[in-house]
């Protein structure tokens, strides 16, 4: 979502690079916008998001889009922290309240990367959703993998999600990821929003997991399309 701003041309990240620092009136805008998006969903992963900072006007922008969208739980995962300027998070808004979850730290040469476990249910029918940013190049980014599949390695019922920075083709045959059998939405492109070329953000699924229906959704507030999966899953 990068933190609420809207990006619809490359030169864009040069003439609106200070919102990344600043306050800016537009970005209460796109929250309200991206939550009308997601209020009609029931598991809603975000990246980008700003925990509460001078830039976002001391709003945590996870919080109060689960206030927006009508979501009871919601779950954060600051994994840069700069502090009263910035602070980079994951978030994870939900109808179902997650039993565990756990925040973990990437690998890569730069601190800054994170993913977020969360476990729903109990037992052999449990759910088990991993909220990820990964690096931008493909060594680290098959580092970041290895990490993740140890944690989640054990999971029957598992979904992988978020902006992974690399086509589906080559996470799913090439990364760590091939040894969890995983299966995907077939491969929309999602970047640029505003043309889009390449699939780079992704819902991945075990096999235990039915995938209904999915869609690139054309809305536009950020740099990123955002991805949505409709599947089958036997609650607990």
């Amino acid at each position: 979502m990068q933190v609420g701003i809207r990006t619809a041309a490359y030169h864009h990240y040069l003439l609106r690079s200070w919102q990344h620092l600043l306050p800016s009136k537009e970005r209460q805008y796109s929250l309200q916008q991206i939550a009308a998006l997601i209020s009609h969903f029931d598991i809603v992963a975000l990246q980008e998001a700003d925990a509460g900072s001078y830039r976002s006007s001391q709003c945590n922008q996870v919080a109060q889009l689960a206030d927006d969208a009508g979501f009871p739980y919601w779950y954060q995962q600051i994994n840069r922290n700069l502090g009263r300027v910035a602070q980079h998070s994951n978030g994870l808004l939900s109808r179902l309240h997650a039993s565990q979850q756990d925040h973990h730290a990437l690998p890569g040469i730069l601190p800054g990367r994170g993913a977020m476990v969360l476990r729903f249910g109990e037992g052999e029918q449990q759910l088990v959703i991993a909220v990820t940013h990964l690096a931008l190049g493909k060594k680290t980014q098959f580092s970041q993998l290895d990490y993740l599949c140890e944690q989640v390695g054990d999971a029957r019922n598992l979904i992988i999600m978020g902006d992974l920075n690399q086509e589906a083709e080559v996470l799913l045959r090439d990364s760590p990821l091939s040894k969890l059998g995983l299966h995907a939405p077939q491969s929309m492109p999602t970047y640029p929003s505003w043309q889009p070329r390449r699939g780079l953000d992704h819902i991945f699924l075990s096999q235990n997991l039915e995938l209904v229906r999915t869609a690139v959704i054309n809305h536009p507030h950020s740099d990123h399309l955002p991805v949505a999966a409709e599947i089958r899953w036997q609650a607990p």
